[in-house]
Parts: C-alpha cells; sequence; structure tokens
C-alpha cells in the first residue's frame, strides 16, 4: 500500500522522520555497547559469586541525555536533530566541552537512507521496513568500527524482521529469504574455520556471521555472492585507503561489519538493477 502526498509536502516529512531517527541512531550507537559491557559485568561477577555492583538504570530511554563530561541534562531545544548542533555550535552549553561530529552526521546519514530508499522504492509500508534495515545496519556499521561488535540484540530481531517482510509482502521469496540466512551464516563461518586453520588466527567475528544471515533474510540467497564481493572489495579499497592515509592504523584489524553493511545498502535500495548488472557480467 502506497502513500499518496503533494510531493513537497512528501519530501519534507521524508527528510524530518529520517533525521529523527537517524537521531534515535545516535542513542543506539552510543548506549548498547554500554548495556552489554554491563550485562557482560554482572554475569561475570555472578559466576564468581560476588556481590553484585549497585549501578543506576540504564538503557536506550534511562537516563535522559547529558553531557557526558559535566552531566549536564540536554535540553529539548538542543536534542532537535541537527538544530541542536548548529544552536550550541557543536559545543556542551555549560561547560563548552566539543560535542562529536558524529552525531550530526548520523543524522544526516539517516536522512539520505530514509530519503534514497523512498525514492527508489516509494512511501508504503514495505518502504518503511526497509528504512528500518538500512537505519539498522547504520547503527551496527558504527558500533563496529567503534568496539568490533556485532551485538546480537539488533543482528537477531534484523534477521527476523527479514523473514517476516517476506512473509507478510513476498511470500514467493520466502523460501530463498530463508535459505538466504541458512547460507549467509554457514558461508562465513565455512571462512572463519578455514582460515583458523591455516594460519591459526581468528579473521572475523560471530557476529559477521549473524549480520550476513540477516542480509542473506532479507535479500535472499541469490544475492549472497554479490553481497561477498561488494563487502570484500569495499573493504580492500577502503581499508588500504584509511592505511595509506593514517600510518598509526597500519597492521590493526579492521572490521568486516560497516563493509557489510554497506554492500547490504547498495542490495537493499537497487537490488533488481544490481542483480541484472550482476549476471549480465557472468553472462
Amino acid at each position: 500500500m502506497s502513500v499518496e502526498l503533494p510531493s513537497p509536502l512528501l519530501w519534507l516529512l521524508t527528510l524530518l522522520l529520517g533525521l529523527c531517527l537517524g537521531s534515535f541512531m545516535n542513542v543506539v550507537i552510543t548506549r548498547v555497547p554500554v548495556m552489554l559491557m554491563r550485562r557482560w559485568r554482572a554475569e561475570a561477577r555472578a559466576a564468581l559469586e560476588l556481590p553484585a555492583e549497585e549501578t543506576s538504570t540504564f538503557n536506550l530511554l534511562t537516563p535522559s541525555s547529558m553531557c557526558p563530561r559535566c552531566e549536564y541534562p540536554i535540553t529539548w531545544r538542543d536534542k532537535l536533530p541537527l538544530v541542536g548542533y548548529v544552536l550550541c555550535r557543536g559545543r556542551c552549553a555549560q561547560c563548552q566541552t566539543r560535542i562529536s561530529p558524529q552525531y550530526p552526521l548520523i543524522e544526516l546519514a539517516g536522512a539520505g537512507l530514509t530519503v534514497a530508499v523512498v525514492a527508489i522504492h516509494g512511501a508504503s509500508l514495505a518502504s518503511l521496513m526497509l528504512i528500518g534495515v538500512c537505519l539498522a545496519l547504520l547503527a551496527l556499521a558504527v558500533i563496529d568500527f567503534r568496539t568490533q561488535l556485532l551485538p546480537d540484540a539488533i543482528t537477531l530481531p534484523l534477521l527476523w524482521a527479514g523473514l517476516g517482510y517476506h512473509l507478510w509482502f513476498q511470500p514467493l521469496w520466502l523460501a530463498n529469504a530463508v535459505i538466504g540466512a541458512m547460507a549467509g551464516y554457514l558461508v562465513l563461518w565455512g571462512f572463519y574455520w578455514l582460515f583458523k586453520l591455516l594460519t591459526g588466527k581468528e579473521g572475523m567475528g560471530y557476529g559477521d556471521f549473524k549480520l550476513l544471515a540477516a542480509l542473506g533474510a532479507w535479500l535472499g540467497w541469490p544475492f549472497l555472492p554479490l553481497l561477498l564481493i561488494l563487502s570484500a572489495g569495499l573493504g580492500a579499497i577502503i581499508g588500504l585507503t584509511m592505511q595509506f592515509a593514517m600510518p598509526r592504523l597500519r597492521g590493526m584489524p579492521i572490521p568486516f561489519g560497516p563493509f557489510l553493511a554497506m554492500a547490504g545498502w547498495i542490495a537493499i535500495l537497487f537490488d533488481s538493477h544490481l542483480m541484472s548488472l550482476y549476471q549480465g557480467l557472468l553472462l
């Protein structure tokens, strides 16, 4: 079901929606790793039979946003996507500590992905789900780049949402999606063990397996070779460029998740056109 709105109003609403969702992705990116660390610490203390730590509630909603340095609460005006950052001139209103440019950049990325989905796939409920997967990939890419973690709390719901998407909107493609989820996990699992047997090192983490499984659920098994080619190509180009531009990164492990996410965006936005191009090159 598509939504029919006057074109200027549609694009304004799409842009505002993308900015707001991008702002929420900042919360996810910032807080989910801390939530995981807190949970793992509590589980470790319980396993060692140590007394539980006294900790305050910390989740995506609590506590309210505050400056990480002076803990001054951020006002509603300063939370407005992009506007708040500009009004504060990129600094905390209380202690003048510089605010990370990550926040406006993620908001802009959220807006860009949202507008791109609507421009290519139209304004519909199916597009809203595609916006959701693109933003989840954005959060996973940044979390993995910063912490080398791909949280199950995002990858596993993403996998089930992909199967649900096909069950609802494309039931004839559901079998391909199920096989895609299974094959996506097993392919990288196989690469992981082959690399480990040959080198004695771990080339990637289990989160990468789950992320490719989630992409397989959204796109179906025919897209898996293309996803691997795209992600490996992007990883080689961007990784080499980063190490050449920043010598301090040489020899450091580069997470694979961001490149899988990029390949996922490309495949989701240009699915049929990309597959036609890929098949044409093969033939």
